[in-house]
C-alpha cells in the first residue's frame, strides 16, 4: 500500500510540474512600440483587421508578436493604443506531409504564431 502511495504523489508531482512548464511557455509575447505620439484608445471595431499591407500612406506605431492568441486579441491591442488598422500574420502551424500547398492543405487555418504591425493612417 506504501508502494502505491508513493507512486501517486511521485505522478502527481510530474504532473503539476508539466503543468507549470506549459503555463510558462503559453505566455511568449513581444510587444514594441515606435515614436513618441500617444493616441487616444479606440473600440476594437473601429480598428481595421488587414491580411496585407494596404495602399494608403501610414506610420507604424507599434509591433505585436504572441503564441495562441487571435488576431481579434491583436486588433484589442492596436485599440487600445490608438491605431487605424492593425496588419495580422498567421505563422507555423500543422501540416499534412501529403498537401504540400498550404491554401489547400486541411491544416491550413492552423497556427502557431500570429504577428501584428499596429498603424496609424497618414
Amino acid at each position: 500500500m506504501r508502494d502505491r502511495r508513493t507512486f501517486t504523489a511521485m505522478t502527481g508531482g510530474t504532473m503539476l510540474l508539466y503543468s507549470l512548464v506549459l503555463v510558462a511557455c503559453a505566455t511568449d509575447v513581444a510587444n514594441r512600440y515606435y515614436g513618441t505620439a500617444k493616441y487616444p484608445p479606440r473600440d476594437p471595431a473601429e480598428v481595421e483587421l488587414l491580411w496585407q499591407r494596404p495602399t494608403k500612406d501610414y506610420v507604424v506605431i507599434a509591433d505585436f508578436q504572441s503564441r495562441r492568441e487571435s488576431p481579434e486579441a491583436i486588433r484589442k491591442k492596436a485599440a487600445e493604443i490608438g491605431a487605424d488598422a492593425v496588419i495580422v500574420s498567421i505563422l507555423g502551424g500543422y501540416y499534412s506531409r501529403s498537401e504540400e500547398w498550404a491554401g489547400s492543405d486541411r491544416q491550413s487555418a492552423t497556427y502557431s504564431r500570429i504577428t501584428g504591425t499596429a498603424i496609424k493612417y497618414k
